[in-house]
């Protein structure tokens, strides 16, 4: 099998740590491994395959000089708005984990077990853009239900852990809890969230928009109908709450007129859709929780129960890991499936 030289930028940070972990489970095809950040990360050492190397600085030369094949990108939308087209034009394949590509005409927006055969419109910029955490999990239920009786409205609420905003967003909640012990919270740091994070939810996740919608909301709604290539109706209200790691969803979704689901017909779709798995038995409380899911590759679809008063609508809850199936593991198999089509 070949072998790629591989570039991470963003390497010292959260969901960058944990593309390094994936690439390693997944004994992805390596021949050289380079860990890319800032100047201030210079020197650190990634560990990877029993192997140290040394983080260098990103350029604007780094990717002729090494030649790199494939470039994954988590340092920020400012960086791969800059970086990414450089890459690509050196001839790496560039897989962005920010949301500055995602809706760009001209990029696929690619969940592999969803549209797959959107990543073979790569060559147009050289990028692939990864949707938004809240967004994979929530297509990755969609997708089934609507192949099995056609989605006409999707309404969600997240439950989205300290994680979604990095590695200060989880020392934040961490130190705050701690500050709360300590009967210091008044006294606690808060920059990563607009309030105090600890033993609170805050329903506000990026930069309201004129619609009263907020930026990450607007973000489910555009990028599920792209990747989903259906133009459906869909509401969404991000909330942020005091778990650590691993995003939740409430979701309910309206199915086509004249339609009356069938339960079982609906679990066995999710059960045997690649990375899904169906954890639903309440009177033995069996359902997802971000407990249960932080540190795998699976969404779990849970609380599955039709609704009370419309035969045509459904009602179920989400868990999945934000770091792995959000960010890092959604981007390594966007890399293995643009392997496997390009060989």
């Amino acid at each position: 099998m070949r072998k790629f030289n591989v570039a991470v930028v963003g390497a010292t940070g959260a969901v960058g740590e944990e593309i390094f972990r994936i690439l390693q489970e997944k004994n992805f095809p390596i021949n050289n491994l380079l860990p890319l950040a800032s100047k201030n990360s210079v020197g650190k050492e990634i560990k990877f395959s029993g192997k140290t190397y040394k983080v260098q600085e990103l350029t604007e030369e780094i990717f002729d000089k090494e030649e790199i094949d494939i470039a994954f990108f988590s340092a920020g939308g400012g960086i791969s708005e800059k970086f990414c087209p450089i890459a690509a034009n050196s001839g790496a394949v560039v897989i962005d984990n920010s949301s500055h590509f995602r809706m760009d005409m001209d990029v696929p927006l690619v969940v592999p077990e969803v549209n797959p055969k959107d990543i073979k419109d790569w060559r147009v910029k050289g990028i692939i853009a990864n949707p938004n955490c809240s967004t994979i999990q929530m297509v990755l239920a969609l997708k089934p239900l609507d192949d099995l009786y056609g989605i006409k409205r999707v309404d969600v609420s997240t439950y989205q852990a300290a994680s979604g905003a990095g590695k200060k967003g989880m020392e934040e909640l961490v130190l705050q809890m701690q500050d709360f012990f300590n009967f210091k919270l008044s006294d606690s740091k808060k920059e990563a969230f607009v309030h105090q994070i600890a033993l609170n939810v805050i329903p506000h996740i990026d930069v309201p928009q004129i619609n009263g919608y907020t930026k990450e909301e607007m973000k489910m709604v555009n990028e599920s109908q792209k990747i989903l290539h259906k133009n459906f109706e869909i509401s969404a209200t991000c909330v942020r709450v005091p778990v650590l790691r691993s995003h939740s969803e409430s979701i309910t979704v309206t199915f086509e007129d004249g339609i009356d689901i069938d339960l079982d017909r609906i679990k066995e779709a999710l059960d045997g859709f690649e990375d899904v798995e169906v954890m639903d038995d309440l009177p033995n409380a069996l359902y997802p929780m971000p407990i249960v899911s932080t540190d795998t590759d699976i969404t779990y679809v849970g609380r599955i129960r039709k609704d009370i008063y419309k035969s045509n609508i459904l009602h179920f809850f989400n868990a999945a890991d934000q770091l792995r199936v959000g960010a890092a593991t959604n981007a390594v198999r966007i890399a293995l499936k643009w392997i496997e089509l390009e060989s």
